[in-house]
């Protein structure tokens, strides 16, 4: 298996055996990201088709970092395509309430297999499950959130504490169903 500055310099070469390579090697974790953002598996694959057009016609621009830096890169576009397409197609929920007070007993996900802590958070309402996403794993603060989305910073923030709220329902309730 070659690095990533190899593989990079090969694609860049015009070698189509390391885009493959490339694809193969990070596909999956593209889908991953696209899954967290798009409920719908035909939506993650439109986004996925038009990320690596955009990565492949792109990456003559990307500046190598150190091992990672082109996975991450890949994973930045994915996540950011999945955006453009939620906005294209979603509206987003504004509002200019503040969010209520977040619970404080936080429910024990230690013994929550992540796969289904998965599930609950693609179950989420389109716009809590996009805020939620950008805030706990892309560690988008509400207003850059805001500012990627069009919506108002406390609706973001609005939106990522009914989330959080709902996941802590549907993970005490798979607690009590699962007797765990």
């Amino acid at each position: 298996m070659k690095s990533e500055q190899e593989l990079l310099q090969a694609i860049n070469g015009g070698n189509r055996a390391a885009m493959r390579e490339l694809y193969d090697r990070y596909s999956g974790y593209a889908m991953a990201v696209g899954l967290r953002y798009m409920a719908d598996a035909d939506a993650v694959k439109d986004v996925l088709q038009d990320s690596f057009v955009k990565i492949f016609t792109g990456i003559g621009a990307f500046e190598y970092r150190g091992e990672g830096s082109l996975k991450a890169w890949v994973l930045r576009v994915v996540a950011n395509e999945s955006l453009t397409q939620l906005r294209r197609y979603h509206h987003f929920a504004v509002t200019d309430e503040m969010p209520d007070m977040p619970d404080e007993n936080v429910p024990d996900t230690e013994d929550v297999p992540l796969s289904v802590i998965m599930q609950m958070i693609e179950r989420l309402p389109v716009g809590y499950r996009t805020v939620f996403n950008l805030f706990v794993f892309e560690q988008k603060s509400h207003k850059e959130i805001a500012l990627l989305l069009g919506i108002k910073e406390n609706s973001s923030a609005s939106q990522y504490f009914r989330a959080k709220n709902m996941l802590a329902k549907m993970i005490e309730e798979y607690k009590i169903t699962t007797k765990i």
